[in-house]
């Protein structure tokens, strides 16, 4: 490919676009109207730190206008099906081939969403077992639909294909049956008027509910709770049973006509309608879930798990991990060409689908997802796993001439599954296909044909193209952020690991893959826990670990606000903590969920710092003049808010075929408030003027409140300096979402003795990003408290104290403790998958690729 393809100041190319697609005047976003041309089938990666536009040029600009191009060939009513992205702010896009993207994302929301299902192996598996399935005598064939629980021919009528039931029983409904009805013996019921509505009808309707539950006959009680009819009464509000008897003898006007609900009728009607992720929750603790005793949990009919292939029914088949799938299939396929020798047609289906299946498989097998089994539930997937699903089906796919826009890829995986999904790229990019990868990982970087690096900073600073050429250039960009990482010899990684000041003493833990582990967990330390994916290091320490001792020490967590209760609870066949507690009075957990799931909820709103700035508004001579208090300065007011768009900011027009079009509110512009709140100004911003800010504008504005400079420094420190005050929440990553914690909580007082549990924290970080979240996490430390992260990123581990790590396999061949102790200790340790990429981070301060060894097999094909 000629030089002239692309330069660092981004210079025109004589070329023509058959081999580069060509950007002209990008804007979206904080994109600062940049022009580059970048290589066709190549393995483009771009880089730069946290919110410098990487993903607002590859995924806002490029696959969005993909997109629009590909929907404008389409029927406007197959448009309607799609979610489409905005419209990109650019000029010109040329040579741009039809796109997929494979986005971040975490799994589907619905239960009935597999991994089976996201890799089509269950619509093979279906139709192997109804044309090749050893029937028994007598029994029709089968369609493929009827081995699906999602249809109604193959879906168990008890439990309508999820395979487990839900019920309630007296005692759940019932917890103290020492109270009467009118001291809310019956708990299901709501705690507020509704409540109250029920029991007045029961006067109404002649039970006693002055007396104690246990002392009622069975018949009443069980009407009570389990009754489906819904009788119509006349309530008399705040009567006796006595003035009640009386009323309705005396037909006087009651208050209201109540409708009953029995309490069982209640709790089922409010888990199955209800939108409200707290009364979902509410209603579950009163539910008791079990495998559906008609299907066994196995959610099909009995003719459908009557056929059998290789000894097994199909729902036990789909139980196997991928890795165990594949030999079972393999030593079939020879043995049943001879079995169908009479009946060729049906040899030659089985030999198809059982090869498309194998071939499948092993690209799964590649990806290192051997531990997963088909019937494995999407939403209980890493965003990391469903990526990499989808990756192998597009590998299976042999699509060429297209662009595959991925979102780092390499999150979650550990080094050794790195070099792996490096390999499936490269069959991608070998069947002619493009790559444009948002990537932060440095050997993913290394291997790229072709460096995008937006920057230099975040937000506001950033937006611009520092550099656009093969990697070798980027070594002459001083201004790079990333450049330091790649090509400086940084100091070696040589710091004196801290001594545990006690133990924590895990024992005979039994959960997943792990069978009666044993582990020492040091405390006052910082440890990370290492190992492949799907070693065990999440169910050992996010999960395990986190739940026993959150019951030890009485600070047990609420459910998911995703969690819908229809998937069976992963649950601790056994385990304790032997010792160690006696130091720990808090556990923190900062996970990666989001903040907030309405666009309601910011950053502002969810650290507090609303609270603050608000009070700072209600403070100012002009409204204390107009007697505002701090509660005129919320847009969820309807008092502050603009009235027009509730508060929202901007109105929606649908335009049914093409994208929705959000236009900011003719009324506030934009500003969320109503015009008298706007007029209160400090220093001549009003509040909106304020959320608009972003942390590091709000440090320089708010420097002389100290509570406010305090917590926005703490912001800062963990990278999020770009960040706007009123971003939404649901525009911020997982890994903004948990630094956004992490800060939150550093600005608590610390106390000391304070257990803090992180997975994977560097998740969309930048290695400059990860320094800045190091020093905090080593600032926590120094105060007395303990640190563990579970983490794949070298660097962080090599600055550890103490690291666990945990395999050697994925599956069932992990779950055991490999290696534990100091960072040198453990890189020392032959058996360990993570000790060589250890080693070469030791040794070179993690300046060296850990795939150097691959190069040779894994050299990109395009050189400049």
């Amino acid at each position: 490919m000629d030089k002239s393809l692309v330069s660092s100041e981004g210079g025109r190319s004589t070329e023509t676009n058959n081999g580069s697609v060509r950007i002209r005047g990008a804007r979206e976003h904080n994109l600062k109207d940049v022009s580059l041309e970048i290589p066709r089938n190549a393995l483009v990666v771009f880089t730069g730190v946290s919110g410098s536009g990487k993903s607002s040029l590859a995924f806002g600009t490029l696959y969005a206008e993909a997109q629009r191009r590909y929907l404008e060939s389409v029927s406007p009513y197959a448009r309607r099906l799609f979610h489409q992205m905005a419209v990109p702010e650019v000029d010109s896009v040329e040579g741009l081939p039809p796109a997929v993207a494979l986005q971040q994302q975490r799994g589907s929301p619905t239960t009935r969403s597999s991994v089976g299902s996201v890799t089509t192996l269950s619509n093979l598996l279906r139709m192997l077992y109804s044309r090749a399935g050893d029937y028994p005598p007598k029994q029709p064939l089968l369609y493929a639909e009827s081995f699906s629980p999602n249809t109604p021919e193959g879906a168990c009528p008890n439990c309508h294909g999820i395979g487990r039931v839900h019920e309630v029983d007296e005692r759940s409904l019932v917890p103290d049956d020492k109270l009467t009805i009118r001291e809310r013996a019956v708990a299901a019921w709501p705690s507020a008027w509704q409540g109250q509505n029920l029991r007045d009808i029961l006067v109404t309707l002649g039970y006693d509910v002055d007396r104690p539950w246990r002392e009622l006959p069975k018949k009443d009680r069980d009407w009570i709770l389990f009754t489906d009819e819904q009788p119509t009464v006349p309530v008399y509000a705040g009567y006796t049973r006595a003035e009640t008897k009386r009323a309705l003898k005396r037909k006087e006007e009651p208050s209201y006509q109540g409708t009953f609900t029995g309490a069982r009728k209640y709790v089922l009607q409010t888990f199955a309608t209800t939108q409200s992720a707290m009364m979902k929750r509410r209603v579950t603790q009163f539910l008791s879930s079990s495998d559906c005793p008609v299907c066994k949990g196995k959610r099909l009919k009995p003719e459908p798990l009557s056929v059998t292939f290789a000894g097994l029914d199909i729902a036990e088949l789909s139980r196997l991990p991928l890795k165990q799938l594949r030999g079972v299939l393999g030593r079939h396929l020879d043995g049943r060409k001879k079995e169908f020798a009479d009946h060729p047609e049906k040899a030659l289906v089985v030999q198809r689908i059982t090869e498309d299946m194998l071939a499948r498989l092993e690209v799964l097998l590649d990806l290192g997802l051997g531990y997963l089994t088909p019937e494995r539930s999407t939403p209980t997937l890493s965003p990391g796993e469903l990526q990499r699903l989808r990756l192998a089906t597009q590998v299976r796919s042999n699509l060429f001439g297209v662009v595959y826009v991925l979102d780092e890829p390499s999150a979650g995986l550990h080094p050794a599954d790195t070099e792996a999904l490096l390999r499936a790229l490269e069959r991608l990019k070998s069947s002619g296909n493009s790559l444009f990868v948002v990537e932060h990982e440095l050997d993913v970087v290394r291997h790229a044909d072709w460096i995008v690096d937006v920057g230099p900073d975040a937000g506001a600073q950033g937006g611009q193209i520092m550099y656009s050429g093969p990697l070798a250039g980027l070594a002459d960009v001083r201004e790079s952020r990333t450049r330091p990482y790649l090509f400086d010899q940084a100091d070696r990684i040589a710091k004196t690991p801290r001594d545990p000041h006690g133990w924590l003493k895990l024992r005979g833990v039994k959960r997943n893959n792990l069978d009666r582990l044993d582990v020492d967990i040091p405390l006052g330390v910082f440890t990370s826990v290492t190992g492949i994916s799907g070693s065990g290091k999440s169910s050992l320490m996010s999960q395990f670990l986190v739940e026993a001792v959150s019951d030890e020490i009485g600070q047990r967590s609420e459910p998911p606000d995703d969690d819908d209760g229809l998937v069976a609870k992963v649950e601790t066949i056994g385990g304790e903590i032997a010792g160690g507690l006696e130091n720990i009075k808090r556990l923190v957990v900062v996970d990666q969920k989001p903040i907030g799931r309405t666009p309601r909820s910011n950053l502002a709103t969810y650290t507090g710092l609303l609270d603050h700035v608000r009070k700072l508004f209600a403070a100012t001579k002009q409204a204390r003049a107009r007697r505002y208090d701090a509660g005129r300065f919320s847009f969820n007011v309807a008092k502050g808010r603009c009235g027009t768009c509730q508060g929202e900011g901007f109105v929606c027009v649908e335009l049914l075929f093409l994208p929705s079009v959000y236009a900011p509110c003719p009324t506030c512009k934009g500003a969320r408030y109503n015009a008298k709140t706007l007029e209160v100004k400090i220093r001549d911003r009003s509040i909106a003027d304020v959320l608009a800010m972003t942390v590091d504008e709000a440090f320089g504005f708010f420097a002389d409140d100290d509570p406010l400079r305090r917590s926005l420094g703490v912001l800062r420190e963990v990278g999020l300096g770009y960040i706007r005050l009123g971003q939404s929440a649901t525009e911020l990553s997982g890994g903004e979402a948990q630094r956004v914690k992490l800060a939150t909580e550093l600005q608590r007082a610390q106390r000391g003795e304070t257990l803090y549990v992180l997975d994977e924290p560097t998740t969309g970080l930048h290695p400059s990003d990860v320094a800045k979240l190091m020093k905090q996490l080593d600032g926590l430390v120094e105060g007395g408290n303990t640190v563990i992260v579970v983490e794949h990123d070298m660097s962080v581990t090599a600055s550890s104290d103490w690291i666990i790590d945990i395999g050697p396999g994925a599956g069932d061949e992990g779950g055991r403790i490999v290696a534990s102790g100091p960072p040198k200790q453990v890189a020392s340790v032959t058996q360990s998958r993570t000790a060589k990429y250890l080693a070469s981070v030791l040794e070179l301060g993690g300046t060296r690729n850990s795939h150097d060894s691959e190069r040779g097999r894994l050299a990109p094909t395009y050189r400049r």
